[in-house]
């Protein structure tokens, strides 16, 4: 008799526990499978002098957004320069891809990583704003050399997050963002 009763009991604490996380599995697969997140390429072989500030801005935006990644090496969708004088700017050539060049001049003057982090800011479709609020790391120059501000506020990093939402470059971006992509450097100074 107790083993007539015990039987079914320990075949139903077996099914519980082996029967239960096979039909959760799926579930539990879709819960921790990573989004797809678009890998942009970038060479800064030509920005030697800057390579530090480069390194800490490209980790400053793939701490910030999730939808996309900064990564060294090619083919490379972005390059990046320096030189002296002429105001660092960015020639976008799409969302994720273009030029960025580096005023040395300019780097001795303003935080020279939110220099780098701002120009990335273009790359990833994000306009100048001219405002002058530090806590904005589009302000650029506006906001001053006194601005250290090397982070994009949460509503920058928001707006890439959307623009790269789905793994991909976004055809299409807000009407706000479409000045970003002029291909005049003087659009795209800090």
């Amino acid at each position: 008799m107790l083993r007539r009763r015990l039987v079914p009991l320990l075949a139903a604490a077996l099914f519980a526990l082996v029967g239960a996380p096979i039909a959760t599995a799926p579930q539990a697969a879709a819960a921790v499978s990573p989004h797809a997140v678009t890998t942009v390429y970038y060479d800064a072989s030509q920005a030697p002098d800057l390579a530090d500030n480069i390194t800490e801005a490209v980790q400053i935006w793939n701490d910030s957004v999730q939808n996309v990644r900064l990564v060294a090496g090619g083919p490379a969708d972005v390059t990046i320069s320096e030189g002296y004088g002429g105001g660092s700017y960015t020639i976008p050539e799409g969302l994720g891809a273009g030029e960025v060049y580096l005023d040395l001049q300019q780097a001795q003057e303003y935080n020279p990583t939110r220099i780098v982090a701002h120009e990335l800011g273009h790359i990833y479709g994000l306009p100048d704003n001219y405002d002058g609020d530090c806590s904005i790391l589009m302000s650029g120059h506006s906001a001053g050399t006194g601005c250290q501000t090397t982070h994009p506020s949460a509503g920058e990093a928001a707006q890439v997050d959307a623009n790269f939402a789905g793994g991909f470059r976004a055809a299409r971006l807000p009407a706000v963002y479409q000045g970003c992509f002029d291909r005049s450097p003087a659009r795209q100074r800090a």
